[in-house]
């Protein structure tokens, strides 16, 4: 009976022992691999890194152009792709149509605006505020402008004298996501410049460059050699160079930058067909004066489906890319503004949710909707209600097309760019103006720096200055927790939230907009941005059946090792006595 006592209490001890923790389940992620889009490899590269650091996930991606990412996914040699167009029937260069053998859905990751990065001086200073129309983009893209004194650029620009100085236009060399974007805009608002259509491929003509990749084109504006140079491509890009972007005229008559506020505000136009992917008519021709005319959105591509003889995925894998997935549709957003993206709306992160569903392995699980932590909404919210957009501050006066124009650098750029004195707007912050009634104690002129009229991305001196926090340098902290479950933080040391304070999935406050907080870090506006300083701490699990087996072992153990030497001793105390 003893023995048998013993054997039970280790037998229990040792299931209890190796048995694996609901945790550790949840934490066993294969690696996945994926390969696409330039334009969204910022935002990718930055959660590749969260999740590895945070939850032990290995994704792979590599950042080889849209094209490059549909094919691959085709051929069968990645997990995912990530693309600004969905499969095409009839690929531009006469190639094969792009056909996925196995059942796929998009998948909306993030939104941006694509921009006109550019390195330009006047008498041998940086220009950070220089403006455009789309049709003076288009002609500098067909060759129809050459010069940076053409008298539609100084139409654009009254307060700049524009140097005599050829203008390189500079294009993508691979089929790219982003040439598609750009070309369908100028061939739905200005199809007599632009005759090609929308085109992956973008054509060789005159003066211009070619690079591959969105690095490559931004990394050529960049250099010293690139002056005179302008480029589109994400506004990721031109922060994370410390280069400006040109303010795009939009169908309210003003020139606006593609911050976080204005592509949200351009996305509630947004059309969404049936398959997620994007009609953006109603965003080009927006009369929103906040609207950034060329916003747009990435999807990934993702199987729904495993098939026989395609072994590079399965269910294994499925888990780790509808855990990677939920993660980005709602912690990863928080960090969008920081890295020149744009946070999906609600709509998006609900279709998404659905999508992540059909991913084999994915569980059948969506996104927690009371625990997102996305920055566009919050629990209870209307999916056609984007928070971001609702409080998008209307532009500055200087911004509307006309005799005058702002001052204010753009994109990585902060540094003011004077103007002429005739077009300078009374209270705009032009230096040492301080023009009658601009900046009169008390007074606030509309355009002087009201609360919010500093869009998070336009650089005002004495903020924090984007490009400072290059993707991958403030990664979150590793906890091991599961990606899925309540309480893990999103990355608060990588996140400059301006006017919107980040949270965790329990509610708790990571960032918050405060003013004079002793070590705090500046703002827009004003503001400083307050890091909370409270450690992050796991819930309290309480008592669970493996701790109370493994009590049980114990006291049986002990029961069986101490109690029979014990009633042995006084069995045979007794018996002697009785002699």
């Amino acid at each position: 009976m003893t023995r048998r006592a013993v054997f039970l209490a280790l037998a229990i001890l040792m299931v209890v022992m190796t048995a694996p923790t609901g945790t550790a389940r949840a934490n066993t992620f294969y690696p996945i691999t994926g390969t696409g889009s330039t334009w969204s490899q910022n935002a990718l590269d930055q959660w590749r890194a969260n999740v590895s650091r945070n939850y032990s996930m290995t994704v792979n991606y590599s950042g080889v152009g849209s094209t490059s990412g549909r094919r691959d996914f085709i051929e069968g040699s990645v997990d995912f792709a990530i693309s600004e167009i969905p499969f095409q029937a009839k690929p531009e260069d006469n190639s094969a149509p792009e056909i996925s053998p196995v059942g796929f859905a998009y998948l909306p990751i993030v939104a941006g605006g694509t921009s006109f990065m550019y390195n330009l001086k006047i008498n041998g200073k940086r220009v950070t505020n220089l403006r455009l129309s789309g049709e003076t983009v288009t002609k500098i893209f067909t060759g129809a402008i050459t010069k940076w004194n053409d008298p539609a650029i100084v139409a654009d620009n009254p307060g700049l004298v524009m140097p005599d100085r050829a203008v390189v236009p500079v294009i993508r060399s691979d089929g790219s996501g982003t040439s598609a974007q750009f070309t369908l805009w100028m061939s739905k608002q200005f199809p007599s410049l632009w005759t090609k259509g929308m085109t992956s491929q973008y054509p060789m003509f005159g003066n211009a460059k070619a690079q591959k990749g969105s690095d490559g084109v931004s990394g050529y504006v960049a250099q010293n050699y690139g002056e005179g140079a302008i480029t589109y491509v994400e506004y990721s890009y031109a922060k994370k160079a410390g280069f400006p972007v040109a303010k795009l005229l939009n169908k309210a008559g003003y020139y606006a930058e593609p911050t976080a506020f204005s592509v949200a505000v351009a996305l509630t136009k947004a059309g969404i067909n049936s398959d997620l992917t994007q009609n953006l008519d109603g965003v080009y021709n927006d009369t929103d004066p906040r609207t950034y005319p060329l916003s747009s959105y990435s999807y990934a591509i993702v199987p729904t489906e495993i098939k026989a003889g395609r072994d590079i995925f399965d269910e294994n894998k499925g888990n780790t890319l509808g855990a990677f997935l939920r993660y980005v549709l709602c912690e990863g957003q928080q960090q969008a503004d920081t890295l020149g993206y744009s946070p999906l709306p609600m709509n998006l992160v609900m279709a998404g949710s659905d999508q992540i569903k059909r991913i084999p392995g994915a569980g059948n699980t969506g996104v927690d909707f009371n625990g997102c932590n996305n920055p566009t909404f919050k629990p209870g919210d209307s999916p056609s209600k984007n928070q971001l957009a609702a409080i998008a501050p209307q532009p500055q006066p200087c911004d509307k097309q006309g005799p005058t124009q702002c001052t204010t650098g753009t994109a990585g750029a902060p540094a003011d760019t004077p103007v002429k004195p005739e077009a300078q707007n009374p209270g705009t912050n032009q230096p040492g103006t301080n023009q009658p009634g601009t900046s009169q104690p008390g007074t606030n002129q509309p355009g002087t720096n009201q609360p919010g009229t500093n869009q998070p991305g336009t650089n005002q001196p004495g903020t924090n200055q984007p490009g400072t926090n290059q993707p991958g340098t403030n990664q979150p902290s590793s906890n091991g927790a599961n990606p899925d479950a309540p309480g893990v933080p999103g990355d608060p040391g990588a996140v400059d939230a301006g006017l919107i304070p980040v949270y965790d999935e329990e509610g708790n406050v990571i960032f918050d907009a405060a003013a004079g907080v002793d070590g705090a870090v500046p703002g827009s506006n004003g503001t400083v941005m307050r890091a909370q300083a409270s450690p992050f701490t796991l819930p309290e699990r309480g008592m669970g059946t493996e701790q109370w087996l493994m009590i049980a072992a114990v006291v049986l153990l002990i029961g069986a090792v101490v109690v029979p030497p014990l009633v042995g001793s006084r069995l045979k105390g007794g018996s002697g006595a009785g002699l």
